[in-house]
């Protein structure tokens, strides 16, 4: 991702939880799962169906098609709350994350924290705690 991008976004799902975020993705029945820790809600791609619509069928990982294109996209615009971000980052984050993400049998599965969110995008969580106070 570019280490010049505007990290408010970030800042704001930083300032909405003391926890750190995890998203597990996991195969059940054959399909591609992805949840929201610590909550336990289950990440559909049905909001960010209605911003870029790659793949109704849903989310999947490990590879750079519309699956993952549609994972990228839902992956950060849950993490970060913000439209515009999602969709001028989601392509690159396809790229150097989620199609790098391994889990192939039903017993597998992938973890993607906060932290990593953030250290992928070029951003430092306590400065962009520290900026999102003056906003």
């Amino acid at each position: 991702m570019s280490r010049t991008i505007d990290s408010q976004s970030l800042q704001q799902r930083s300032q909405r939880s003391d926890r750190d975020i995890v998203y597990v993705g996991y195969r059940q029945r054959g399909r591609a799962v992805v949840e929201k820790l610590p909550e336990q809600e289950r990440l559909t791609p049905d909001r960010s169906l209605k911003l870029v619509n790659h793949s109704p069928s849903g989310f999947e990982w490990g590879y750079s098609g519309s699956g993952p294109a549609q994972l990228a996209l839902a992956l950060l615009l849950d993490y970060t709350e913000d439209e515009e971000f999602a969709l001028t980052h989601y392509t690159q984050f396809k790229n150097e994350v989620v199609s790098q993400l391994e889990c192939a049998s039903p017993t597998e599965h992938w973890r993607l924290t906060s932290s990593e969110i953030e250290s992928t995008l070029g951003v430092n969580a306590p400065e962009v705690l520290a900026t999102s106070a003056g906003r």
